[in-house]
């Protein structure tokens, strides 16, 4: 399996990070420049769709991509991004609830601070996406359905539990097409992934150092799972975005 990742485009949230009088959106939308980036990969990824040589060693997805399947978090920004991809190539794109970003969505001032919210309701991804595949669970009270505020440790089970289901779903097998598949979601996510897949507690380094693997608006990034390894062919590919949509 390959295994493709992409942080979505710039959110409002991101936009005014460090600014002390704006108030962090729940389930932030993206910016004009959040869909710019988002339209960026998805024209990237449609004229790399075809490998044009299936014999060659493609490390760096110089002869394509052939992505086979395509899974989405359910917050606003990601499926936002992930849409002009799905529309792109036309492969099949489906909700994956459990990668959206750490700690769900709640309330962020006042008394409810930290009170869980609904989210996105069905309605509102069969009007604006009807390309997503939806869960049969997914009703009109929103996919979030007012659950408390996600822990840090709750988050990095949630990972491995997906990380799991991910090879059974994807790992290779014998007389299978290789799975090239490609997930739409969020940086923290992505790091409890790779702590997840190295098997090691969540920021933990040497010699009393924290570790974060950076994920720009919009980076790819690339994990091959062959049978009994994992490696890590790229992270945070930037190159298919021009100067000015490079944002964090």
């Amino acid at each position: 399996m390959e295994l493709y990742f992409i942080r979505h485009g710039q959110s409002v949230n991101n936009a005014n990070w460090g600014k002390p009088e704006y108030v962090e959106n729940p389930d932030a939308p993206l910016t004009e420049i959040g869909l710019e980036q988002a339209q960026a990969a998805a024209n990237f990824l449609q004229k790399a769709q075809t490998i044009v040589d299936a014999k060659t060693w493609n490390i760096q997805n110089r002869l394509g991509f052939g992505i086979t399947h395509m899974y989405t978090s359910l917050m606003e920004r990601a499926v936002q991004t992930a849409g002009p991809t799905a529309r792109a190539l036309g492969v099949a794109f489906e909700a994956w609830e459990e990668i959206h970003e750490v700690g769900g969505i709640y309330a962020r001032e006042g008394e409810l601070k930290f009170k869980g919210l609904p989210g996105r309701p069905r309605s509102y991804f069969e009007q604006n996406f009807p390309e997503l595949i939806l869960s049969s669970k997914l009703n009109g009270t929103g996919w979030w359905n007012n659950r408390p505020a996600e822990t840090a440790e709750e988050s990095h089970l949630r990972t491995q539990k997906f990380l799991a289901e991910l090879l059974t779903r994807h790992g290779d097998r014998e007389g299978q097409h290789e799975h090239r598949v490609l997930i739409f979601s969020h940086g923290d996510f992505f790091v409890h992934l790779i702590f997840a897949i190295l098997d090691a507690p969540y920021g933990q380094a040497a010699h009393g150092f924290r570790t974060w693997f950076a994920m720009n608006n919009c980076g790819i990034s690339r994990l091959d799972f062959r049978r009994n390894e994992v490696m890590f062919s790229y992270l945070n590919r930037t190159d298919h975005l021009p100067d000015h949509l490079i944002t964090w």
